[in-house]
């Protein structure tokens, strides 16, 4: 058993999509990254990278190269998944932003991360919560998120 930890920030901003877990949130802001951007599936990314004792998201997707550019973080999880060949027993992740409101999107994030990875949706918690109006998050200027992973 091993135990891996991640976590992403991006800076929000108009004219850009918000993916969170894979699934687009409607809102008039979005991630500012090289990628879609979508900081919670890097997160996790990263804390299965940790576990596996790989490196970090950075080494297999650059973000200074043109195949990343846009990439669909589904693809990059999926990717790391078989390189790695972990056997996921839990994720337990947290998401904080000011707006918009998650609560109603959790079960479809949690599906399209139990999909992508071919596990229950019983394995993976994705939790929401706000910075009380403190720091770049706070002020809804960024979107942060972490993860931790326990393979097998």
């Amino acid at each position: 058993m091993r135990i891996g930890f991640g976590n992403d920030i991006h800076r929000l901003s108009e004219g850009r999509r918000l993916m969170i877990g894979g699934i687009e949130i409607p809102y008039d802001k979005g991630e500012e990254a090289h990628s879609d951007g979508d900081v919670l599936l890097h997160a996790i990314i990263d804390a299965i990278l940790g576990a596996s004792a790989k490196g970090d998201i950075g080494m297999y997707f650059p973000d200074n190269k043109d195949f990343t550019k846009d990439m669909d973080s589904i693809a990059m999880l999926k990717s790391i998944q078989n390189q790695t060949g972990a056997k996921i027993i839990n994720i337990d992740s947290v998401v904080t932003l000011e707006k918009p409101k998650l609560r109603d999107h959790i079960n479809e994030i949690r599906k399209s991360i139990a999909d992508a990875l071919e596990i229950d949706i019983d394995r993976i918690s994705v939790k929401a919560k706000t910075a009380e109006g403190l720091g770049p998050v706070g002020e809804g200027k960024a979107i942060k998120a972490e993860a931790v992973v326990l393979l097998e």
